[in-house]
């Protein structure tokens, strides 16, 4: 069985997360949409929020888990016996992270390969910290998120 995880702190979850998770889909058998718990990060919303947000985006999509967790990344996967690392990259600066991230994730665990998607260009510009920055100012972040989830 081919399982990935898809982590972040999805704070919120975006449209540019949901379109990287749907269009992984026929690539494995299972994703596991990973809420990291980072006790040094300041989150907008809890984990029970932002679990909850992320079920209702993929109610429809039998072969998606929602879970959370501490620690590392690669020690989560070996614990729920996946073998791959799903990443979404929107530009450059992002791909040059998340390749800082792999080669770190490799030497940790040689047995997990990470797996880009790029995202789509109309995606290009959504990211959890645009939606918070846009929430605290009071602007309309609704074409940012899935459909299924509305905050205010």
């Amino acid at each position: 069985m081919k399982k990935a995880v898809f982590a972040g702190s999805f704070d919120p979850i975006t449209i540019g997360h949901e379109d990287v998770v749907r269009r992984a889909l026929p690539l494995f058998d299972r994703i596991v949409v990973a809420v990291g718990c980072n006790s040094s990060k300041r989150c907008m919303y809890d984990v029970e929020q932002r679990m909850e947000w992320i079920r209702a985006t993929f109610e429809d999509c039998p072969q998606v888990d929602v879970l959370s967790y501490e620690g590392l990344t690669t020690d989560f996967c070996r614990q729920i016996g996946a073998g791959y690392l799903l990443r979404g990259v929107r530009n450059m600066m992002d791909m040059a992270y998340e390749q800082q991230i792999a080669d770190l994730n490799l030497r940790l665990a040689p047995d997990i390969e990470t797996v880009f998607l790029l995202t789509r260009k109309e995606y290009s510009d959504v990211s959890s910290s645009a939606v918070r920055e846009l929430l605290r100012y009071g602007k309309p972040v609704g074409l940012m998120l899935p459909s299924k989830i509305s905050i205010k």
